[in-house]
């Protein structure tokens, strides 16, 4: 009867031990179980060159979300649409302007927000109208070295 009990106590201990370690890996990974605290509004762009999903999406340099996801525009077929997920306690206006920027020069790409002046707040699955595509530093450096620069 007593090694019972300590059996029982050992595997109590063990199974609360995986539960924090499980609990502890999840946190530090930053995963998201059961979709996290996030809402979902898309931008549509020429060109997201070297944006990739999980680039951070930033509001005066905070980070506020990330990139879900990045598609081709199944209507237009000639722009790219970033799906971006945003924290539930950050509200944004609707005449919000999303650009693809990089940090540093040969930095990661991410999306910078600049807020407008409207009283409208975004909801979920809403679609940021103002956007900036990425800047392509080849096609500038071809077009200095070609001289077609207008």
């Amino acid at each position: 009867m007593n090694m019972v009990k300590l059996e029982m106590m050992v595997g109590t201990f063990m199974l609360i031990g995986i539960l924090c370690l499980g609990y502890v890996s999840i946190k530090l990974g930053k995963m998201e179980i059961l979709g996290g605290d996030f809402y979902s509004v898309t931008a549509g762009f020429d060109s997201v060159s070297g944006l990739k999903p999980g680039a951070r999406v930033e509001v005066a340099g905070v980070e506020i979300g990330k990139v879900d996801r990045i598609t081709l525009d199944a209507k237009s077929g000639d722009r790219a649409l970033a799906y971006l997920k945003i924290k539930s306690g950050v509200k944004i206006t609707d005449d919000v302007i999303a650009s693809v920027r990089t940090s540093g020069i040969i930095g990661d790409k991410f999306i910078k927000l600049r807020p407008g002046g409207s009283d409208k707040m975004l909801k979920e699955n809403d679609t940021i109208r103002e956007t900036e595509s990425a800047v392509d530093i080849e096609e500038l450096v071809s077009k200095f070295i070609h001289g077609n620069i207008k």
